[in-house]
Order: structure tokens, then sequence, then C-alpha cells
């Protein structure tokens, strides 16, 4: 079998799909050519802590089963955590993804990123730039 259950289960039964009107922080990341776009939305209390998170995903399987658990790996963690959240650890948490397919876990992560980034700018947090690197679509090229 190709993919694990638990990749199947969340792309079956994604959990935190929608859209977030009062979202703090929004991130897209994706390319149209490779057919993966992910948004992500994160609501931000006082303290730092994600009480919400949703998604979009445009694209395969893999693509909205990553962006699904990434969701539920950063809900209820500080911004600061959920930062550390690596494209390897979301792999990990659906018992492994194919090797053509481990760029979704990638843009799951820069999702995650890019949600942060722009909470950081519409608050006037000041952050290292470093952190938030493009990610390219190798393959799409």
């Amino acid at each position: 079998m190709l993919y694990s259950e638990k990749v199947m289960d969340h792309f079956m039964n994604p959990r935190n799909v929608g859209k977030m009107d009062d979202a703090d922080g929004i991130g897209e990341v994706g390319n149209a050519k490779c057919g993966d776009i992910m948004k992500m939305y994160i609501k931000v209390d006082k303290d730092g802590i994600i009480t919400d998170v949703k998604f979009n995903t445009f694209g395969c399987g893999s693509a909205i089963a990553t962006s699904s658990i990434a969701t539920e790996m950063i809900k209820g963690r500080s911004i600061d955590e959920a930062l550390t959240l690596s494209n390897r650890a979301v792999v990990e948490a659906l018992d492994g993804l194919p090797a053509h397919k481990i760029h979704c876990s990638v843009l799951a992560e820069e999702a995650v990123k890019a949600a942060v980034k722009d909470y950081y700018d519409k608050n006037g947090i000041e952050y290292d730039k470093d952190m938030f690197q493009e990610y390219s679509c190798e393959h799409c090229e």
C-alpha cells in the first residue's frame, strides 16, 4: 500500500478545514504549476497560544493529509512551538509518505510559518527573517 492508514484518514476526514474570517495570521504557500496550494489561518490569544487553526488546501490527497495533521500539531501550542514544526515531524505523524509526496509535508511546514510571519507582521513583532525563507517547489520546475 502506498499510503499509511493515517494519511488516508486525514485525507478522507480532514480536521480543521475551512476559512477563518477573523484570523490573526494567514499564510498561503504553494505553486499552481504543481497543483498544491495551502492556505493556513491561525487565531492567537494574548499569551501567544494558537487557540484555533483552519486550512484550505487545493491539491492531492497527501497535501490535504499533511495540512490536516499540521493543524492538529500546532493547535493549543505557542507560536514558538508552532515555528519548530518540521516537515519531518509531519511525515512521522502520518506514519510516512511516498518519496515523491514529501514536498507536501514541506508545504505544510511552510504554511504554518507563513501564517506566523503574517501574525508577526500584523502585530509589529520583530523576528529573524532567516526563519522565513521562501520555499521553492523544485519538482514543479
